[in-house]
């Protein structure tokens, strides 16, 4: 086994702490630097071996070390994912530029699927971060015909998603999609372009349609978060991208 793979883990994991903590604190407007890491129930502040990623939640054996109440395993799920997710990327990838966009876009896609799933809320500040740090890399790389088509992609899919927002706004006669599900699609534009932007919307849909189904037969209320679905599309196709431009290519007739 390549060592690479666990240190990589590791640095997921720390990651993977680091995303929760950003998700929840800014999706409740509050400072990710004040206060310090503390139990939500006491309030006791956590010393640095209470902070270990995966190690600390079973040497506290999932419970405050001074209340005694039960951590939330959103932690411990968050940091084994995102390490997980991680070392795909580099196994998929490989020690390339795609292994740097792959982890960027994990990141957002990390922070993205818990402050909607919990929030309802799509932070502007970790698209942006997100966006930026792509359009970064491939400059650095020189990639700038690249570029030019994510700009391109980012434009189109976001105009492709407000249409359908505002259709489906005057169909439903209520807020169909959020915001945030606009602004989401803006990143996937720039990081998929076009032609893959599409299968995006698809297979978001797709992967949304048994909860919402679920949600009908249940008749319960309230929205439903498309954020996490629309993000596992996003990782899906762009670790998939050659496989799936393939089969387009194939589907429309057009010779490789």
């Amino acid at each position: 086994m390549d060592i690479l793979y666990i240190y990589i883990f590791i640095a997921g994991t720390i990651f993977g702490s680091f995303f929760d903590c950003l998700a929840n604190r800014l999706s409740n407007n509050e400072s990710i630097i004040k206060p310090r890491s503390h139990c939500d129930v006491c309030g006791h502040v956590l010393n640095w071996y209470e902070l270990i990623p995966i190690l600390s939640y079973f040497m506290q054996k999932g419970k405050c070390k001074k209340c005694k109440s039960n951590l939330s395993i959103e932690y411990l799920l968050t940091e084994v994912i995102t390490g997980i997710l991680f070392c795909l990327s580099y196994y998929i990838f490989g020690l390339t530029i795609n292994t740097l966009i792959s982890l960027v876009v994990v990141s957002v896609i990390v922070i993205t699927f818990i402050s909607d799933a919990k929030y309802m809320i799509i932070l502007d500040e970790v698209l942006v971060i997100g966006s930026l740090l792509v359009m970064g890399i491939y400059a650095i790389a020189g990639e700038y015909t690249t570029l030019l088509n994510m700009f391109i992609g980012a434009l189109s899919l976001s105009v492709i998603m407000l249409l359908i927002k505002v259709l489906g706004d005057k169909a439903f006669k209520r807020e169909s999609l959020g915001w945030g599900d606009v602004k989401l699609s803006m990143f996937a534009g720039l990081v998929l372009g076009v032609k893959l932007g599409v299968v995006y919307i698809f297979l978001g849909s797709v992967l949304a349609l048994p909860y919402a189904m679920y949600i009908t037969l249940k008749k319960k209320e309230g929205l439903l978060p498309f954020g996490p679905f629309l993000a596992a599309a996003i990782l899906f196709i762009f670790w998939n991208m050659d496989k799936i431009e393939k089969l387009i290519n194939i589907i429309i007739g057009v010779q490789p």
